[in-house]
């Protein structure tokens, strides 16, 4: 699996670069500002791209920027943003309405080096990861009055928040305590009271992310 790393402290880059490499990641190139991340990506093509938000130039959103016009651009290459600033317009603006091969995770939340490894895997899969902190300000927006997602059940939104991180039905049956049978029960009445039939040309589960994080 083929990574490129955007970051603008060198320290971090390096050590992010060595992490990948160690845990069996290819990393095809690093980028110390948004503007050379735009080519190395044109140039090498990988499967996923792990970038910060606040890059050189401009020093503020310019990583982010560049992470919407990869996903423009780009559309076979997962996203990842690592960060430290989690603001409610850049997680709006990175998910919009296609949360599929797309993670914004918090640095300061990562102790897990092959949990890490293994979110950039799943974003390079089609998947996604986000970070509870994230999923919870989609939550906010989420529970709006008019939000079509009026109709679940507290335990049902709490599952559905579970399926947006990107966990499986056995590791959300081991977050809440429940068997493994329940949560697929859960997801079951989610999908009916979301009106998604089964559909051999969609994904229910990231449609289903999809809703939620629309709100």
């Amino acid at each position: 699996m083929r990574v490129v790393i955007a970051e603008g402290e060198a320290l971090l880059r390096e050590l992010l670069a060595r992490l990948f490499t160690a845990s069996g990641l290819e990393v095809v190139g690093t980028a110390a500002d948004a503007s050379r991340l735009l080519e190395v990506v044109a140039e090498a093509l990988p499967d996923v791209v792990v970038t910060d938000i606040p890059m050189p130039p401009g020093h503020t959103d310019d990583g982010l920027r560049a992470a919407l016009a990869i996903r423009a651009r780009h559309p076979a290459v997962g996203v990842v943003v690592l960060s430290r600033q989690l603001l409610p317009r850049y997680a709006t603006a990175l998910v919009g309405d296609r949360p599929a091969g797309v993670g914004y995770l918090l640095k300061q939340q990562i102790t897990d080096v092959d949990r890490l490894c293994a979110d950039v895997r799943r974003v390079a899969d089609g998947g996604i990861a986000l970070d509870p902190e994230v999923v919870e300000l989609m939550v906010g927006r989420a529970e709006a009055p008019r939000s079509p997602l009026g109709a679940l059940t507290a335990r049902q939104r709490e599952v559905l928040a579970l399926i947006a991180q990107g966990r499986s039905n056995g590791a959300i049956a081991a977050k809440l305590g429940v068997s493994a049978k329940a949560v697929v029960q859960h997801v079951s009445r989610i999908y009916d009271a979301l009106g998604l039939p089964p559909d051999p040309d969609h994904h229910r589960r990231v449609l289903a992310a999809v809703r939620f994080l629309a709100g």
